[in-house]
């Protein structure tokens, strides 16, 4: 109760996030309607609403009664976030805490998640827009990374928290599992969490974030963008490989561009579409210490630098903890589709 009152003196005190009063925010959403439900979660659900005093249409996230773990989230997001700005990270425009409600207040994406158009055939995404919100993409790890006062390591990297705006611009949401490291370490030891699929196979073994894992997970939304398929499917009828074993084994035998969504109807620049897969699998490259940094992601996506020659054959090395922190097996967790923290 006192860390979250005294976030509640640092924000008031602020010139970002406001705070909103609950009776203003569920006269916005008509008292929380189920027609107005733009999603459901694990931690709660989010709503559209309309701030008539501003004159704006916002999602209000309304954070689960009882949930110690979307409590611990808002208070994370609401620490985070209010101090970050910019023009592709989804915008905190206000927050309530009220007794026992917790609630989140965005400006509104009218084109939903990135996930909705890939999977679930909301819209076809042509070709010009995916290359455009992966360049958008890293650009706000760039970000995060490198041009915020601390680096925000942000660890839930995936085509759900991944949103669209008007113009199908992408910003990355959801910060309730994002953590802040000196620019100067290499690795945090910040317990595991994550989505199965975007995990990078060190930080699922050690339970130590970076921004190589944060690459790792962008290289493999950077692949479903390419292939408009999902990182947890099964691709191959012979074995149980998942998406990034999949398009390795396309590379090795010269054939990415037997991976593109078939969506696309063969309407895609080839060699961007190359370019994209061969950065996608860089970035998920089971090595961490051979991937690039998200800054050299963005020059090789806009043709400024040369792509590295990867191995025909994607290896799988052992990790282990190193002495300041103990070994994370992910066995250690139920793993599932949807964002996890073993954090207690």
């Amino acid at each position: 109760m006192v860390a979250l009152t005294s976030i509640n003196e640092e924000l008031e005190h602020s010139t970002g996030p406001k705070r909103f009063a609950l009776r203003y925010l569920a006269l916005a959403t008509n008292n929380f309607s189920d027609d107005l439900k733009l999603g459901e979660g694990g931690f709660g659900c989010v709503y559209k609403g309309l701030l008539s005093r501003e004159d704006s249409i916002v999602a209000v996230k309304k954070i689960s009664q009882g949930s110690k773990q979307g409590k611990k989230e808002y208070m994370t997001e609401v620490k985070i976030i209010s101090s970050l700005r910019h023009r592709n990270l989804v915008r905190l425009i206000g927050w309530c805490h009220d007794k026992t409600q917790f609630l989140l207040v965005y400006e509104f994406m009218p084109n939903g998640s990135l996930d909705s158009h890939l999977f679930h055939q909301k819209t076809v995404l042509k070709w010009d827009v995916r290359y455009n919100v992966a360049i958008g993409l890293a650009s706000s790890l760039l970000y995060l990374h490198e041009e915020c006062d601390q680096c925000v390591l942000h660890r839930d990297i995936k085509a759900s928290n991944i949103m669209l705006d008007s113009g199908f611009n992408a910003k990355l949401g959801d910060f309730g599992l994002a953590r802040l490291m000196d620019h100067e370490m290499v690795l945090k030891t910040t317990g595991l969490a994550g989505t199965l699929g975007y995990m990078a196979p060190e930080y699922a073994s050690t339970g130590k974030a970076s921004k190589e894992s944060d690459v790792y997970s962008f290289g493999v939304v950077a692949l479903e963008i390419a292939c408009g398929k999902m990182a947890t499917g099964k691709y191959d009828p012979e074995s149980d490989l998942g998406l990034v074993e999949w398009v390795w084994g396309l590379h090795g035998k010269t054939q990415l561009l037997l991976g593109v969504d078939p969506m696309l109807n063969n309407e895609f620049k080839a060699e961007e579409v190359e370019c994209l897969m061969m950065v996608g699998l860089w970035c998920s490259h089971p090595n961490r210490s051979l991937r690039p940094s998200i800054r050299q992601v963005i020059q090789a996506l806009k043709f400024e630098r040369m792509l590295p020659s990867l191995p025909t054959r994607m290896h799988v090395p052992m990790y282990f903890s190193g002495p300041d922190g103990p070994e994370i097996s992910s066995s250690s967790a139920t793993m599932t589709n949807t964002s996890i923290d073993l954090v207690r």
